[in-house]
C-alpha cells in the first residue's frame, strides 16, 4: 500500500510539475514609448534568399522549383508565420528577403530551408533577428 501512494505522489507531482514548466510561447517582445505613444516591440526573423550553388537546372526544372516555392511560401504566409516577401530588383547575390514572425530563429531558419527551392540548392538562407513595432506593415 505505501509503494501504490509513494507511486500516485510521485506521477502527481511530476504531473504539475511538468504543466507548471510548460508556458506559452511566443515571439519576444517589449515596450516602449515613441511621440508619447506606447508601442509593442517584435522580435521578427528577416531571412535573406541568397542565390545557391545549384542553379544550372535545366529551364523546364527551374520553372517547377519556382512555382512549388512560390505555392510554399504562400502557404507560410497564409498561416501567419511569415509576414513580407518577395524578390530583390537588382543584380546582387541576394534574391530575396522573408520576414517571419516565428517564436525562434530556429523555428524561422527551419521553415526557410523547408523551401523547395533551397532544398534543390538554388537559394541558401541567412537569417537574423530584427526588431519592429508590432504589427508593422509596409506604407
Amino acid at each position: 500500500m505505501k509503494s501504490i501512494i509513494t507511486l500516485i505522489f510521485v506521477l502527481v507531482t511530476g504531473t504539475i510539475l511538468g504543466f507548471a514548466q510548460e508556458k506559452e510561447t511566443g515571439p519576444e517582445t517589449f515596450e516602449m514609448v515613441w511621440e508619447g505613444q506606447p508601442i509593442t516591440m517584435q522580435k521578427y526573423f528577416i531571412v535573406f534568399l541568397k542565390e545557391g550553388p545549384n542553379r544550372n537546372q535545366p529551364e523546364e526544372e527551374a520553372r517547377k522549383i519556382q512555382a512549388e516555392h512560390l505555392a510554399y511560401l504562400g502557404g507560410l504566409f497564409k498561416k501567419g508565420v511569415l509576414n513580407l516577401n518577395g524578390p530583390l530588383g537588382d543584380d546582387s547575390e541576394i534574391a530575396g528577403i522573408s520576414v517571419y514572425n516565428t517564436a525562434t530563429m530556429e523555428e524561422a531558419i527551419k521553415l526557410a530551408e523547408a523551401d523547395p527551392a533551397v532544398k534543390a540548392g538554388r537559394l541558401v538562407v541567412e537569417a537574423h533577428p530584427w526588431w519592429l513595432a508590432k504589427g508593422s506593415s509596409v506604407k
